[in-house]
C-alpha cells in the first residue's frame, strides 16, 4: 500500500503556467546556435588580411541587410568562389541556415570531403541592420555555417558581420568603417536590391564542363 497527496489545483495550475511558459521561451529563441564563447573555442582560423577579403567580397555582390556572401578561399587566402543570397525566412534556425549555405556551396564548388584533412577554407560575410554586436541570429549563422563546412569537406573559417556602422569579424574584434551596408546605396543610388550572384574559378571551371 502507498501513500501519498494529491495535488492542489493551485499547484497543478502553476506547474502547467511554468511548463508554458517554458514552451513559450523555448519558441521565441533560435535553435541550433553558437554562443561566443563556443564560436572562441572553437579554433577559427584567423584571417591574414579582413579588410581585404572584406572589401573583395562586397565589389563583388554589393550585399545590402539580410544577403549573406559565403566564400571559399584557398590556404593562400585567395577567394576559390563566392555566391550570395537574400535570407527570405524569418525564422531565426541555424539548421535552415546551413541548408541555405550548403545549397550554394554545392552550386560553386566541387566538395572536399575525399581529404584527410581540409585545406580550403569558407568564410560567411552577412549584412544585416542593428550595430555590431553578437546577436542569437549571428549564432544561428555560425551553427550554420560550421555544420555547411563539415558537410562540403572545407574548413569552418571567419564569421563577418556588415552594419551601417561598418564590418567586423566577430570572435577577433578587427574591423572596419568602410565597406558598410550604405556603401552600396552611395555607390549605385536607389533601394533596388542586388540580384544573387556566384563567381570564383570554380565557378568558371563548372560552367565549362556544363557546357560540354
Amino acid at each position: 500500500m502507498t501513500f501519498g497527496f494529491a495535488p492542489s489545483s493551485a499547484a497543478s495550475l502553476s506547474a502547467s503556467s511554468m511548463r508554458s511558459e517554458r514552451s513559450a521561451d523555448s519558441a521565441d529563441r533560435p535553435t541550433r546556435m553558437l554562443e561566443p564563447t563556443e564560436w572562441a573555442a572553437a579554433g577559427i582560423p584567423l584571417l591574414r588580411n579582413p579588410r581585404e577579403v572584406v572589401s573583395g567580397l562586397h565589389t563583388r555582390h554589393r550585399p545590402r541587410p539580410r544577403t549573406a556572401v559565403v566564400a571559399v578561399l584557398d590556404p593562400e587566402e585567395r577567394l576559390r568562389a563566392s555566391a550570395s543570397f537574400v535570407r527570405r525566412e524569418s525564422a531565426v534556425d541555424g539548421w535552415t541556415f546551413r541548408n541555405a549555405l550548403l545549397s550554394q556551396l554545392r552550386r560553386v564548388i566541387p566538395h572536399d570531403l575525399r581529404r584527410r584533412t581540409p585545406v580550403r577554407t569558407a568564410v560567411l560575410l552577412y549584412c544585416r541592420e542593428g550595430d555590431t554586436r553578437w546577436t542569437q541570429e549571428d549564432g544561428a549563422w555560425m551553427w550554420g555555417l560550421r555544420d555547411a563546412c563539415t558537410l562540403h569537406g572545407l574548413r569552418c573559417g571567419a564569421y563577418i558581420t556588415m552594419t551601417h556602422d561598418g564590418w567586423q569579424v566577430l570572435g577577433e574584434g578587427r574591423g572596419g568603417r568602410r565597406p558598410s551596408a550604405d556603401s552600396v546605396a552611395e555607390a549605385f543610388g536607389g533601394d533596388e536590391e542586388p540580384a544573387p550572384r556566384t563567381g570564383g574559378a570554380a565557378t568558371e571551371m563548372l560552367r565549362r564542363a556544363a557546357a560540354r
